[in-house]
């Protein structure tokens, strides 16, 4: 049996690892995204985003209607590559306004998704750093599973 659940949200693989980016309506996904993605990430999918359990990992992939598409505030609606499919290794509530922790406990932060913990953190898409602090995450989960 297949688990899955389509969420509203973005996803941009860095390195080939997803990103997951969720928060409502307006509150910077795409834009933070689109950062990402002229860092080097790829776009895996804008707005609604498939999340599929296989043994204990989760994949993200964008409906086949929405893939390579993204909404750019002010520009429309813009074609990018993307990637299909890729391993979900982070999740980032994106929330204007919001002080970070200093010193994140890595360990005991996290949402569950399909029954699986994935690491989480939140982040205001508009301070200068957030991509940074993106791929700087992403790095320390990676050298945490090695």
């Amino acid at each position: 049996m297949v688990e899955l659940t389509t969420v509203h949200a973005t996803c941009v693989a860095l390195e080939g690892k997803g990103v997951l980016l969720r928060g409502p309506s307006g509150v910077g996904k795409s834009d933070l995204a689109l950062r990402l993605i002229e860092g080097g990430g790829t776009l895996v999918g804008d707005d609604q985003i498939i999340l599929t359990k296989r043994d204990k990992n989760i994949f993200a992939s964008a409906p086949a209607s929405l893939a390579g598409l993204m909404e750019v505030r002010g520009v429309g609606i813009c074609i990018f590559e993307f990637l299909a499919c890729c391993e979900l290794a982070l999740i980032v509530d994106v929330n204007t306004g919001c002080t970070p922790e200093r010193m994140p406990d890595l360990k005991n932060q996290g949402s569950k998704v399909l029954g699986t913990d994935i690491p989480n953190f939140e982040l205001d898409p508009f301070h200068a750093s957030a991509s940074a602090k993106i791929n700087a995450m992403l790095k320390l989960i990676v050298q945490n599973q090695t």
